[in-house]
């Protein structure tokens, strides 16, 4: 069966928390500047709630997710799906807010949506256990695998210096709206995984990113697609050991999530989670140099909310 045809048969079977200080402090997050208050927040950082019941809030501030999603439009949502490992052990994102992203964007009319990572583990394997496979299926989305060279095309990217070329999974390629839902937690090689981390689950070659300059590769893709909008889950947050750790004692639940549009910005707040300043991880410095996003908190316009 080639690559075509396997994603055909996908759509025909899919029709058939300890509280952070982050979000009570504003020395952690930048005091905000004087706004605008009728304006949509730079970004929201919502606490005490159940993964949908938060997105649904913070997604309402944001201008709902008709603002990112219109009628007819085909959208990839980007969860972290790369190891075997239940919700509740902090390696991927939690399924709960998979399927309520899935159905805000069925809702908004979208056309198709698809939901897939270039897993770790075995695609198979991590896909049931997560427990998002059968979450996004069940919202409506069309679940796919990203494990073959086969469902990549390179591409450019401009105005890189060292990732100048990669291969893209085909559907980020076709996406109208590309919606990266990360899981945050802690990761051995670049202290923490979050939303620009995520998107090594669209390349084929992660190994170069490694081989080469991880920090640098990371920001790099985003000089080729940005995601149109952030979701990093904060419910369960693997604080050592990671980006799989097999002991619970490292697992917090601090029952939290930010959405942004600004990718650096949102991982620059993710940080601050995990207990780190945002100038520790290269990515962010990284990106924030490069235009790709704003990196000092106090300049944007943070919305906090406790439900």
């Amino acid at each position: 069966m080639d690559r075509r045809e396997f994603i055909k048969r996908c759509i025909s079977m899919a029709a058939i928390a300890s509280v952070s200080p982050l979000l009570k402090s504003k020395t952690l997050l930048g005091s905000p500047r004087e706004k605008d208050m009728t304006k949509t927040p730079d970004l929201i950082a919502i606490r005490n709630g159940e993964p949908d019941k938060m997105f649904d809030t913070a997604i309402k501030k944001m201008g709902g997710i008709e603002a990112f999603v219109k009628k007819g439009q085909t959208v990839v949502v980007k969860p972290n799906i790369a190891w075997n490992s239940e919700p509740e052990g902090g390696a991927c994102t939690n399924p709960i807010l998979v399927k309520r992203v899935v159905e805000h964007c069925i809702h908004a009319g979208a056309k198709k949506v698809y939901v897939f990572d270039h897993t770790c583990h075995d695609w198979e394997s991590t896909y049931k256990v997560s427990g998002i496979e059968k979450a996004a299926k069940d919202a409506g989305a069309i679940v796919v695998p990203a494990h073959a060279e086969s469902y990549y095309e390179e591409v450019r990217i401009p105005g890189a210096h060292t990732l100048k070329t990669t291969k893209v999974h085909e559907l980020i390629l076709d996406a109208d709206v590309f919606i990266n839902v990360p899981i945050l937690k802690h990761h051995g090689s670049t202290l923490m995984t979050g939303a620009m981390k995520n998107l090594m689950g669209v390349v084929f070659d992660r190994g170069f990113y490694h081989r080469i300059d991880l920090h640098g590769c990371i920001t790099e893709f985003c000089l080729y697609r940005k995601p149109d909008l952030n979701i990093v889950d904060a419910y369960y947050v693997m604080t050592q050991n990671g980006p799989m750790c097999y002991n619970r004692e490292f697992i917090t639940k601090k029952m939290m999530q930010l959405i942004s549009t600004d990718i650096v910005a949102i991982d620059a707040a993710a940080s601050k989670i995990l207990g780190r300043d945002p100038q520790d991880v290269k990515h962010i410095v990284y990106g924030n140099e490069r235009g790709l996003g704003i990196m000092e908190l106090e300049r944007l316009n943070i919305e906090r909310i406790v439900l």
